[in-house]
């Protein structure tokens, strides 16, 4: 077998006195570096900076000869090692890494690493630390550059999480190391990039952050009346039963709040929706619980507007069902939500033909009733579940 012609080196901040002898070898054998202007000054070599916007194309055009690619510590973690890796068959390159920020941070502060969430917020919203931050909760991020630190403490503030103590980690394990904390409400302090973030929950209001499981309020989501409702929701994505990683085909949207619980527990999901101000609803709330990229919405009515879509584990459709549509769906796991006499027909038809569950819902809430209270009954929906 060839030797692999790509060395990727992680590099930190003490630039080569970091790096232990292979990688050093590497970095000398080389014929052409490619890495950011920070790391090839902090490497002290000549070589060709990454294209703005990042793209491996250049360094691929040059397989074959030695090359090496400086990334920050770990390139596997938030790094660029995984997206040269992808481009790449596994014979042709080799990696050294070295501790990473999120490594080097728990280490100054004394953290369990496995008891930590590590983001990246370098190039993504501040709202995906929305299922992440409660009281007791901890979190590393990775920080876009020194004006960030002051934005995300607005976010935290905003989000009612002012309590949250944030250490402010810069240049980690070189000559201009500085760790400060401040709390979010009230947090004042200039930062230099690198920076990343230490948030400690600790100090946070009980019931702060979203709670975990299924159902959330009505209102945390963006709606015009139409969404499935808290209580049938809960059972409805009990029926679903997410898992990591698997894509969830979300039919008749309303406000994308199945879809959006499906990724708050770990899956992905596409939602599909006719009415173009309900997916502004949808793509309001994909946004506001920091899913892009792991929700989207797709304006259109099904069955036609499935075509192209990524395969579905799971199906849930929650309005418009029809015979039709349903013949037309391809195998995954199918829940379908029944208001209407003629759609509660169809799902009695297909729990007598191929079985599955069948489940009828009445959910009642207490309301004003003159000067006292009375049970308030909303429509009950009949769901059935696939076998």
């Amino acid at each position: 077998m060839a030797e692999p012609w790509l060395s990727i080196i992680g590099l930190g901040e003490d630039g080569p006195a970091g790096l232990p002898p292979a990688s050093r070898e590497a970095l000398a054998g080389a014929e052409i570096v490619f890495g950011a202007p920070r790391h090839l000054a902090l490497a002290g070599v000549e070589g060709r900076a990454w294209p703005v916007p990042f793209s491996v194309a250049p360094l691929l055009a040059e397989r074959g000869r030695r090359v090496a690619a400086l990334v920050s510590g770990d390139p596997f973690w938030h790094g660029a090692g995984g997206t040269l890796a992808e481009a790449l068959a596994p014979g042709e390159w080799r990696a050294w890494p070295v501790a990473g920020t999120f490594s080097l941070a728990a280490a100054r502060l004394g953290w369990r690493l496995e008891d930590v969430a590590c983001l990246g917020l370098h190039a993504a919203p501040f709202a995906r630390l929305r299922p992440v931050m409660a009281r007791g909760a901890r979190a590393i991020c990775l920080m876009r550059d020194g004006g960030a630190p002051a934005a995300l403490a607005e976010w935290l503030t905003a989000q009612g999480m002012g309590a949250t103590r944030i250490t402010v980690l810069e240049a980690l394990r070189g000559p201009r190391e500085r760790i400060r904390s401040a709390r979010a409400a009230g947090f004042a302090l200039d930062c230099t990039a690198p920076v990343a973030l230490a948030l400690d929950g600790a100090d946070l209001p009980p019931g702060s952050g979203l709670p975990r499981g299924f159902g959330l309020a009505d209102d945390s989501f963006a709606h015009d009346g139409q969404i499935t409702r808290q209580a049938v929701r809960a059972v409805t994505l009990a029926h679903l039963a997410p898992r990591a990683g698997e894509m969830l085909w979300d039919i008749g949207g309303g406000s994308g709040s199945v879809g959006v619980e499906w990724c708050l527990n770990g899956g992905r999901a596409v939602s599909i929706e006719p009415r173009p101000d309900r997916i502004a609803n949808i793509a309001a709330n994909i946004e506001a619980f920091g899913l892009a990229g792991r929700m989207r919405a797709v304006r259109g009515m099904a069955p036609e507007a499935l075509a192209g879509l990524p395969a579905p584990d799971a199906i849930f459709v929650g309005g418009g069902a029809n015979a039709a549509l349903l013949a037309a769906l391809p195998p995954a796991r199918l829940v379908v939500n029944a208001v209407t006499l003629e759609t509660e027909a169809l799902v009695a038809q297909l729990h007598a033909r191929v079985g599955g569950s069948l489940l009828r819902l009445s959910v009642e809430e207490a309301a004003p009733l003159g000067r006292m209270r009375g049970w308030t009954p909303a429509r009950s929906v009949t769901i059935w579940s696939g076998p």
